[in-house]
């Protein structure tokens, strides 16, 4: 996938609306299309981004050695599904399941150990926006409007 310049992308675009959140975003270019405009080409834009990490635990040997056993567990899955095909001993896909839960828990807590102290917590990372515009093609901008303007009275209503 390339990445155009920003001009490129956004050149003969109109901003339609902006939003606080991307659902409010989102919902209006669902009315748009739900309302028969040609929404091929149509914007969400996120402005003023921002890498967020939200820490959600403290990692422990413990916590470690439980999220290696779960990978674990999945790849021996995974492997004893391919092998399963070709045998009918659904002993052996228990197996693989146990061996891969305890050589997940064991490397686990080794990567664990291994980061020395750096890192002792669990997180997830996204972007986030300030903002989200809408952005539609000049040449049915007008048609946008008069659509948006009808949405608006509706959800105003509800």
């Amino acid at each position: 996938m390339t990445v155009a310049p920003a001009g490129s992308v956004t050149a003969n675009k109109e901003r339609l609306a902006s939003y606080q959140t991307y659902q409010e975003a989102q919902k209006t270019v669902d009315y748009l299309s739900d309302h028969g405009f040609p929404v091929h080409g149509t914007l969400i834009v996120g402005v003023g981004l921002r890498s967020m990490e939200h820490v959600l635990a403290r990692m422990t040997h413990l916590r470690a050695a439980g999220w290696g056993a779960l990978s674990g567990a999945w790849f021996g899955l995974l492997v004893g599904l391919f092998f399963g095909i070709f045998s009918t001993m659904a002993e052996s896909l228990v197996a693989l399941i146990l061996w891969g839960a305890v050589a997940g828990a064991i490397f686990g807590v080794i990567a664990h150990a291994a980061h020395g102290g750096r890192r002792d917590f669990v997180s997830e990372t996204g972007l986030v926006a300030d903002k989200y515009e809408v952005l539609v093609d000049s040449e049915h901008a007008a048609r946008a409007h008069e659509l948006i303007g009808k949405a608006n009275e509706q959800w105003r209503k509800q």
